[in-house]
């Protein structure tokens, strides 16, 4: 089940570490990285529940979740292949938007899918071997640019405006590997028929009583407050000469609350549809799930800091080569995809051990251990200033990856209707993209105006929004409260 996400994962991981080099080739400037990332998480925000809603409702030949894999390997290659080539900063953000709505067509079914085929007491054990595959598949793209360069002499440098060709013939080969792992699973697993589905979760769904319906006041109410608030946020920037970035901020506010009002209206009027149904499982969402939210949005925050910021703060910094065009930058890109690397075959490795950790404190108590080492890793990034060492903090870093992929779903999976897993993993894409588009919208109006544009000073932002998710995780609610 497990050997598609090793391809998904390349292409994420040759997404993250060379998304910002790609950019900065182009001509972005570093306090412009974020909102040129601000592709990825709209289209997450958009794609994961929809996704999530249908492959609920989905069964033919192929089965309930694997329709979505497939098309989705089938997109993300013909992005992989695209992206290199981009000759103008607009195509590349693009192919980026291109790429993760790709990528979000396959990802959350397969969260689904181990929650469809395990038991209670190996989801665990399935969410870990993920987080496995994920290391393994993050580790091959995150090194493919140094191996090519160091191995291969293949440049790792190129005229202004022109991506390296180091990374060019990364993203070829990441593409085949991608595509091949992907149809790997879809024609090597099989799911269960719609009427042993319906048996197991009429059992998984004991204890789990219906949440009553939001009424048409809540839904006016509610979105009459969120699009209020939006449209003060769009005054705030407007009077206040803000980022012009934080538009974005303000106006996903606004059409939240516009969404919510138009749930309201097709509820009295005695209709119901995809938004209905998506919006009132999003109000309904049970506690655990709740609390899950706070600390997958300090968790997200901090991991997006990082690969917005670690490829222009490594090579500025450890590499005193701010420059795209120069050697100096080339070798610390180079450096950071096989830093990526490290902390994702930390996160290989450290999937073994999770499961481990948490029959000792609890999946809660071990996710709060490990996001502690990431925070650790990030400050020890900023504290080492011999770049040969730059390893050992990723080792941190590493065991909050492995975390973050895998305790978060094991914990939801038990705590969320079966016949609704689909969704609720949609669902919970939203507390992954809302920090990271607060991220794209706000950490770089922060760097300029509080740090001088240095982007090191992410990490350290990062480490504090870790520690503040270790805290959280503690207070998640158990399932059924």
């Amino acid at each position: 089940m497990c050997v598609g996400f090793f391809g998904i994962q390349i292409g994420f991981g040759l997404q993250n570490a060379n998304t910002s080099r790609i950019f900065q080739t182009l001509g972005a400037e570093v306090d412009s990285l974020a909102i040129l990332w601000i592709a990825a998480p709209l289209t997450g925000l958009l794609v994961q529940p929809i996704v999530g809603h249908f492959s609920d409702r989905t069964w033919g030949p192929l089965g309930r979740r694997r329709p979505y894999f497939l098309v989705g390997a089938i997109l993300t290659t013909l992005a992989l292949l695209v992206m290199p080539h981009s000759p103008y900063l607009w195509m590349a953000a693009s192919m980026l938007w291109i790429m993760d709505a790709s990528i979000n067509i396959t990802m959350e079914p397969f969260r689904a899918f181990v929650g469809d085929n395990l038991p209670e007491e190996q989801r665990t054990t399935g969410y870990a071997m993920q987080s496995f595959f994920i290391g393994a598949g993050a580790v091959f793209a995150s090194c493919l640019p140094w191996i090519l360069t160091e191995w291969f002499d293949v440049a790792a440098t190129a005229a202004e405006g022109v991506v390296p060709m180091a990374v060019r013939i990364s993203f070829y080969v990441g593409a085949a590997a991608l595509l091949a792992a992907v149809l790997w699973t879809v024609f090597t697993t099989r799911e269960y028929s719609p009427e042993q589905i319906e048996a197991f979760e009429a059992a998984r769904d004991v204890g789990h009583a219906p949440a009553p319906a939001r009424s048409q006041r809540a839904w006016y109410t509610g979105g009459l407050i969120w699009a209020l608030a939006g449209v003060l946020g769009v005054s705030a920037v407007n009077l206040l000469g803000l980022q012009k970035e934080l538009y974005v901020l303000a106006g996903f506010i606004v059409a939240f609350g516009l969404m919510q009002m138009a749930a309201g209206a097709l509820a009295a009027a005695g209709r119901s549809n995809t938004l209905t149904e998506i919006l009132g499982d999003i109000f309904a969402m049970p506690k655990t799930m709740q609390g899950l939210a706070v600390v997958q949005f300090f968790s997200w925050f901090a991991l997006f800091a990082m690969w917005i910021y670690l490829t222009p703060a490594v090579t500025a910094v450890h590499y005193a080569s701010p420059d795209p065009t120069s050697a100096g930058y080339g070798e610390g890109a180079n450096w950071v995809g096989v830093l990526m690397g490290v902390y994702n075959g930390v996160a290989a490795l450290a999937a073994f051990l999770i499961p481990v950790l948490a029959r000792r404190t609890g999946l809660r108590g071990a996710h709060a251990v490990n996001l502690t080492l990431g925070a650790a890793g990030f400050l020890g990034v900023f504290l080492i200033r011999d770049p040969a060492l730059l390893w050992l903090p990723m080792i941190g870093v590493g065991f909050a990856w492995a975390s973050i992929v895998s305790m978060p779903y094991a914990i939801l999976a038990n705590a969320v209707p079966g016949r609704k897993m689909g969704v609720y993993m949609g669902i919970f894409n939203i507390f992954i993209v809302v920090p990271q588009l607060v991220a794209a919208t706000i950490l770089g109006a922060i760097l300029k105006g509080v740090f001088g544009g240095d982007a090191i000073w992410a990490l350290v932002l990062g480490a504090v929004s870790f520690l503040i998710a270790a805290g959280a995780s503690l207070l998640v609610p158990k399932e059924g409260t």
